[in-house]
């Protein structure tokens, strides 16, 4: 199949490399265009460009779709259908139209639940138990499309963004090539009323951790914030990330620390969470074992 992909962040590359392992003809790569980044702020190419140009594959980065002279240029590629995965761009109805059979995306959610910027933050901080992908005809409205194929997984206990981004980026170029060769038998369904749901995108203001909730609420807050933003505490003035937590029935007040046994464990406003996985300023991720032999956190996290 003559295909257009989408996509621009480290999510969308398994998918790329599939439709690409899978034989089909990709004719054209869309993604962001590079941005300053690093100490010397030179222009980078995102991870789908990189990919791309290994792949020996068109890449073409428009900042805008809506002009006529880039919608004519998508248009002139023939394309039999277009797969979007991430790409950070929304498509005018001329883009949407210009495929043969128009355009897929792949979402990482259960639509409709979740519709919107950040599906996976956003259901571990919500404490779902499943989440999974859905291959999604688009149409002009936010994640509103006819739902073609889903799959679903489980949410593992104490699973960071980080983790579940992983397993759902390699779901999701499983579940395309499969919607793709077996397309003309999809039956496209559409979403349901009940039940719809809004990922807004993450605000680092969200980012502070209040002891004073629940330790559930605490460690959902850690986990779908890991590895970014990363939620963070006032650690005797050094702001400390913390990037993984599990909740545990130990009664501390708010706040409180404890290493007894080599545990980090913190009191919150019911019951505490155990630290996992922490970042001091300056220093690399790390687990709470490594990171207590050179430090020792302070009695109150504030």
């Amino acid at each position: 199949m003559r295909i257009i992909f989408m996509g621009t962040p480290e999510f969308s590359v398994p998918v790329l490399d599939a439709l690409v392992a899978a034989g089909h003809d990709i004719c054209a790569v869309y993604c962001q265009p590079p941005r300053p980044a690093g100490r010397g702020k030179k222009e980078r190419p995102t991870p789908v460009h990189q990919r791309a140009d290994a792949l020996g594959l068109e890449v073409r980065h428009p900042v805008s779709l809506k002009g006529a002279d880039e919608q004519a240029k998508l248009a002139a590629l023939g394309a039999d259908i277009a797969v979007v995965v991430a790409y950070g761009l929304i498509l005018p109805q001329a883009v949407l139209d210009a495929p043969a059979r128009g355009c897929l995306n792949i979402h990482a959610s259960l639509l409709p639940r979740w519709r919107g910027a950040a599906p996976i933050h956003r259901a571990i901080m919500a404490g779902d138990a499943q989440t999974g992908v859905c291959i999604m005809q688009m149409d002009a409205g936010l994640d509103t499309g006819d739902v073609l194929l889903r799959r679903e997984i489980a949410i593992d206990a104490g699973e960071t963004t980080g983790a579940l981004h992983d397993r759902l980026s390699i779901l999701g170029a499983q579940a395309i090539v499969d919607a793709l060769a077996d397309l003309d038998a999809l039956n496209a369904t559409p979403q349901p009323d009940e039940g719809v749901t809004y990922a807004h995108k993450i605000d680092k203001a969200e980012a502070r951790i209040d002891w004073s909730a629940d330790a559930t609420t605490v460690a959902r807050l850690i986990n779908g914030l890991s590895p970014f933003p990363g939620a963070w505490t006032d650690a005797d003035g050094e702001r400390l990330k913390i990037l993984q937590a599990l909740p545990v029935e130990v009664a501390l007040p708010a706040g409180q620390t404890s290493i007894e046994g080599g545990w980090l464990v913190v009191g919150c406003g019911e019951e505490a969470v155990e630290i996992l996985q922490a970042q001091r300023p300056g220093k690399r991720a790390a687990a709470t074992s490594d990171l207590l032999k050179g430090w020792t956190p302070p009695a109150v996290f504030t």
